[in-house]
């Protein structure tokens, strides 16, 4: 962590006029670059997490949020939720596969075949 800053710091608050519930504090970013660590404060809680870009057609872990830069200090950000935690659908067992080609391999397995059933 940056000096001057600590953990009693953040769980105090801001310390600007009008301080905005929602903070989260950049510490450390990726070797390719693509993300940060980050440390957020929203209400009574303290979280950890990972920022990332949002990038066309990859899914979205979490929420959506654009930040503000604190002018007490570089690492320090308001966070704006846009769009809430988005969950995966809840499902149980594995998906279910109802193309023309599954059923055909489907059926050429464990479809009764007219015939014989001796084995040899």
């Amino acid at each position: 962590m940056p000096s001057g800053l600590n953990y009693s710091d953040m769980a105090e608050g801001p310390k600007e006029t009008g301080a905005h519930d929602d903070v989260a504090l950049l510490y450390s970013r990726s070797d390719d670059g693509r993300s940060f660590g980050v440390l957020r404060r929203r209400r009574d809680e303290i979280r950890l997490g990972t920022l990332r870009t949002l990038e066309e057609g990859k899914p979205i872990h979490g929420e959506v949020v654009s930040l503000r830069r604190r002018s007490d200090s570089p690492v320090l950000f308001d966070v704006e939720t846009q769009y809430g935690a988005i969950a995966a659908p809840k499902a149980s067992g594995p998906p279910k596969v109802t193309t023309r080609e599954y059923r055909k391999g489907w059926d050429s397995i464990w479809s009764e075949k007219s015939g014989s059933r001796a084995l040899n």
